[in-house]
């Protein structure tokens, strides 16, 4: 025979002690103790052992068998309680660490505008209604006054579905789906979508945002439009804003105004946000017409009321510095994460 069992042994330690994974301890078992493995050639060759030295032989290779087979389970046995061991170390949870750091994404400036909007009205009273963005001719023409001859009316000016139904033009519509549908006390605010056939520049957009606000009670008049209007102004831009109203035309509401605001960047003095003024204008108002409230069912010998409507990128604009409405809508998260 070429070698003894104790020199086989001496070899497979060697050789499992460099063992670093499951499959070096499987080739060292087959390489020993296989089928055609050296231990196993070592009991197949006692035929030719001496008979006074088989019996010695023979306990001493079934030794050396028994020896490399432990020596290769105690090897799988400990790798695979290392893999473990790593695994655990892996997916361990210290409970005392402080958590990671996890970015969040933020709200669009114009969501923020109009929850701040919202926020305000609804501490007044105010409740939020919303209405469809596709209308009918008659609830955002007809109903709110507009002549049939009303320069918005035309293709122009207005996305048209059908002949009789189009993209609202404004929120509007939705005071007189509010007064058809309730019964004074009425007091709400409608933010959404308006569309428009304006060609986009930095001050224009087709689609853009307003938010509505209507108030039908008894002995409403434009005091209450005004002081509800300033109140909202201070709150909205800070306690030393100063409002005034200007004379103006819209065809559901008479009399009619726009209310302009000292510029809360110079505080009146001129700057280029107000383009040297030292106002700025914010929003249109007025009480609403007896035409508008008949429409709606509503008698206007012992109701009136008033109704605003305001730019939602326009006082975001304001708010934040803003100088052009198409960085709204071009997507760039570096802008919008501005607002975070």
């Amino acid at each position: 025979m070429d070698k003894r069992p104790e020199q086989i042994l001496n070899e497979a330690k060697a050789l499992l002690s460099k063992a670093e994974a499951e499959q070096d301890f499987e080739a060292a078992r087959i390489k020993y103790l296989g089928k055609n493995g050296e231990v196993t050639a070592l009991l197949k060759s006692m035929g030719s052992v001496p008979a006074e030295e088989r019996k010695a032989f023979g306990k001493e290779a079934n030794a050396v068998k028994h020896e490399i087979s432990e020596l290769v389970n105690d090897g799988k046995a400990a790798l695979a309680r290392a893999l473990k061991a790593g695994k655990l170390m892996k997916e361990r949870i210290d409970v005392t660490e402080p958590g990671a750091d996890i970015p969040v994404g933020a709200l669009h400036p114009i969501t923020q505008a109009i929850d701040e909007i919202s926020r305000i009205f609804m501490g007044l009273g105010y409740s939020v209604t919303e209405g469809p963005e596709a209308e009918t001719v008659f609830n955002n023409f007809d109903a709110l006054n507009a002549a049939p001859n009303h320069p918005s009316r035309d293709l122009t000016d207005t996305f048209y579905l059908t002949g009789n139904t189009l993209l609202r033009t404004q929120t509007s519509p939705v005071q007189i789906r509010t007064l058809m549908d309730s019964e004074p006390p009425v007091k709400v605010i409608s933010p959404g979508r308006c569309f428009r056939a304006d060609t986009p520049d930095a001050t224009h957009s087709p689609m853009f945002h307003q938010v509505e606000g209507l108030l039908v009670d008894e002995g409403v008049t434009m005091a209450d439009l005004k002081g509800t209007l300033d109140a909202f102004a201070k709150r909205m831009f800070g306690d030393d804003v100063v409002t005034k109203f200007r004379p103006h035309f819209f065809p559901f509401t008479e009399p009619s105004a726009e209310m302009d605001m000292s510029c809360f960047v110079c505080g009146g003095s001129g700057c280029r946000v107000c383009k040297g003024s030292g106002w700025i204008e914010i929003l249109g108002c007025g009480m609403v017409h007896p035409n508008v409230l008949k429409v709606g069912g509503i008698d206007t010998e012992t109701y009136t009321g008033f109704a605003f409507g305001m730019g939602v990128e326009r006082i975001a604009m304001l708010g934040h510095g803003i100088d052009d409405i198409r960085l709204f809508y071009e997507n760039d998260v570096r802008f919008i994460g501005q607002f975070a």
